[in-house]
């Protein structure tokens, strides 16, 4: 079997093509791409070498222009779900909720919690991105190459559910501010600074982590799947096209992540609603003093499991979108400055 991670010489001597012959799909996964048969822009940029401090950087950058700008984009959609959420009898519809919104607080009112949201998500997305490289690198170097290979899949949510579990320490105070500003109305507050600023004044900056727990039920198996799903979706679909993943041009490369971002930020959106819920319900509702079984319970009891499942379609169109447009940015931007792909033959 070939090397698990091999190093960029291995790659070029392993994938250059001889006498006219096309190399053998199967014996290629783990190395993702073909980087000396990318066209000249990506041949060119070669500089960094794989799994160095550099490379989990440059993911890490990449992770940020992923998850930020894309989050950002999608807030008034977030908006009306979050409100929705917290009281389906708000709004009848989301149309009807931008409308309600901007009739009262005007068109920036779609807009509320994003300066949050971009703050938090280029966090996320840069720790995400950035830790799940260097977990999947060291958990394969760990239980070796042979296991690493024939169990892959467990490799991708350990090294996921690792980097998302110390991502959301970053994440979680940005995205208490952003679900108060967005569940109150009029909002909590003006701006990302002015939010943190009241809820540290009135709880201590601990207010800012009270739901740190919910949201690692939420974010950890939303990661887990969205990064294993996206891995083993995209070399199902390269596994089914008649040429190797090295042979098709940039534009079909992420193509092909656009289409398995899609499919595994539907799955991601439908196993973590439930704790999506329960984040914006408990960052706008929960008690001073009041535990976290005790607000779960109380929570739950008013709005049962039915209630659980509130505005997961609006849900599903958001995230699968999004997930898909984060793998496509994520992807493309690691052929820019010369990276192999993720995912995939």
């Amino acid at each position: 079997m070939a090397p698990l991670f091999p190093s960029l010489e291995t790659i070029d001597s392993r994938y250059r093509v001889s006498h006219g012959k096309t190399a053998d799909k199967s014996g290629r996964f783990w190395v993702h791409d073909a980087v000396s048969n990318v066209p000249s822009l990506v041949k060119e940029k070669k500089s960094i070498e794989l799994f160095s401090s550099e490379y989990y950087w440059t993911c890490a950058f990449g992770g940020a222009l992923a998850c930020g700008p894309t989050h950002s984009a999608v807030t008034p959609l977030d908006l009306v779900k979050c409100r929705r959420q917290v009281d389906p009898t708000l709004y009848k519809s989301n149309m009807q909720g931008w409308k309600s919104i901007i009739k009262n607080e005007g068109f920036g009112g779609i807009f509320s919690g994003i300066g949050a949201t971009f703050i938090g998500y280029s966090f996320q997305g840069a720790g995400k991105y950035g830790l799940y490289e260097l977990f999947k690198k060291k958990y394969s170097d760990l239980v070796g190459e042979k296991v690493a290979y024939e169990y892959r899949t467990y490799v991708y949510l350990a090294a996921s559910a690792s980097a998302e579990f110390f991502t959301d320490f970053f994440l979680c105070p940005w995205e208490a501010i952003k679900v108060r500003t967005q569940t109150t109305i009029p909002p909590f507050a003006s701006s990302v600074f002015d939010g943190y600023r009241k809820i540290t004044a009135a709880e201590g900056f601990g207010g800012l982590y009270k739901g740190l727990v919910p949201l690692w039920f939420r974010q950890i198996p939303y990661t887990m799947l969205k990064f294993a799903s996206f891995e083993r979706t995209v070399e199902k679909i390269y596994d089914t096209l008649p040429k190797p993943k090295s042979e098709y041009s940039t534009l079909q490369q992420t193509g092909v992540s656009f289409l398995g971002g899609y499919i595994a930020g539907i799955l991601c959106a439908t196993v973590s609603h439930p704790s999506d819920v329960m984040v914006s319900k408990i960052n706008a509702d929960r008690q001073p003093g009041e535990t976290m079984g005790a607000v779960l319970k109380r929570i739950y009891g008013n709005i049962g499991f039915v209630g659980l499942w509130n505005g997961l379609p609006v849900r599903i169109v958001m995230i699968g979108t999004l997930t898909a447009m984060q793998w496509l940015i994520y992807d493309s931007f690691k052929l820019y400055v010369g990276l192999p792909t993720t995912g995939g033959h």
